[in-house]
């Protein structure tokens, strides 16, 4: 009644193979987006903004980037949290050699570096598969932390070892800095994010989405048809590092303003593995979901626990969400393995049928 596919008729190929063929679809959409640019501006503080709709946002894009890997190519990573330190790491040196450039710029060409290192250590998924890749990706994550650590040209010889952010505008505003206003860097990230989803979206229904995909489903297969392997993973470790960096520059430059090491060890790069599979490996729907799960769910914790007369503190709030993102992998992976994302998929095909179901 509320979701119906009849009566919408296509009439040209351009319809038919729309992002978003159905009006219910559109309808959500923009409403999602009024949301986002309009009510959120206008209702939420700067501490809602930084300290949960930016790194929301952060965590959705490389999420995003990881899915590209590992939910549209099969290919395992487990090294996303030192590929974003990549991304981070260059953004710092370039608005250190560059101080007058936009800052937007900035992060989006230090994905590029993110991407090089990608797929230098993607080169082994040519020959190995499975969990010995997932080896080979852990061993750039414990390389990477280490040079982030023992290369003080990196950080710029800081005494302390971390990356400060500085001050540096876009678009005549200050976006990064101290002085950057959390509304400022909000809208930045959000255009960069919606701007990325949008991107990969389309790349997925193109050939190259396709050749990942049936890479995924069955290599051999994929090339006795013309798909070729060097191509097709170089290309996904190519397109998921570079989102990566993007990321991670994003996090240091918008959100964090500061960042040591330790802030893209194995933890970060774990968590990001989490939301795909909470969200649902090949969704992009899916990072948003796993994102704004784990992110979002220990402030849900420390707000509604109280209001009901529960008493707890951060540490216990934290205990408490590894517990429950524990159960709900682990739930998941039983009853359903594609995730949030499939769920979500099935409440709308219920949708289309109700209330007369399929007997």
């Amino acid at each position: 009644m509320f979701y119906r596919e009849a009566g919408q008729f296509k009439t040209s190929y351009e319809a038919d193979t729309a992002i978003f063929p159905l009006r219910e679809d559109r309808i959500g959409l923009a409403v999602a987006l009024i949301v986002a640019v309009v009510v959120i501006p206008l209702w939420a503080d700067s501490f809602f903004l930084t300290s949960i709709m930016i790194p929301f946002l952060i965590f959705a894009l490389a999420t995003i980037g990881l899915n590209v890997l590992t939910g549209y190519a099969g290919q395992l990573s487990l090294g996303t949290g030192a590929f974003m330190g990549v991304g981070a790491y260059a953004c710092y040196k370039l608005a250190t050699y560059f101080p007058g450039a936009n800052i937007i710029l900035l992060v989006l060409l230090s994905g590029f570096f993110a991407a090089g290192i990608g797929v230098l250590f993607g080169l082994p998924s040519l020959r190995i598969k499975g969990l010995y890749l997932a080896v080979t990706t852990l061993a750039a994550q414990f390389f990477l932390e280490w040079a982030f650590i023992r290369i003080p040209w990196l950080y710029n010889y800081n005494p302390s070892g971390a990356i400060e952010v500085p001050t540096r505008r876009a678009f005549g505003m200050i976006a990064s800095g101290p002085a950057a206003h959390p509304l400022t860097r909000y809208f930045i990230v959000l255009a960069i994010v919606l701007a990325f989803t949008l991107l990969i979206k389309n790349v997925l229904r193109g050939h190259i989405g396709r050749s990942w995909m049936m890479i995924r489903d069955m290599d051999i297969a994929a090339e006795l048809i013309g798909v070729r392997p060097l191509r097709a993973k170089l290309s996904a470790f190519f397109v998921s590092s570079y989102i990566c960096g993007v990321a991670g520059a994003m996090m240091v430059f918008f959100w964090l303003g500061a960042a040591e090491p330790s802030s893209f060890s194995i933890r970060l790069s774990f968590q990001i593995l989490f939301m795909a599979i909470l969200g649902g490996l090949g969704s992009l729907i899916g990072c948003y979901m796993g994102a704004a799960f784990i992110w979002v769910l220990p402030v849900v914790l420390r707000s509604v626990l109280p209001a009901i007369g529960i008493s707890v503190g951060a540490e216990t709030v934290q205990h408490l969400t590894f517990m429950l993102v524990g159960a709900l992998i682990v739930f998941l992976l039983i009853v359903e393995p594609h995730g949030l994302a499939r769920l979500w998929q099935i409440g709308k095909e219920k949708l289309k049928v109700w209330p007369f179901p399929y007997g």
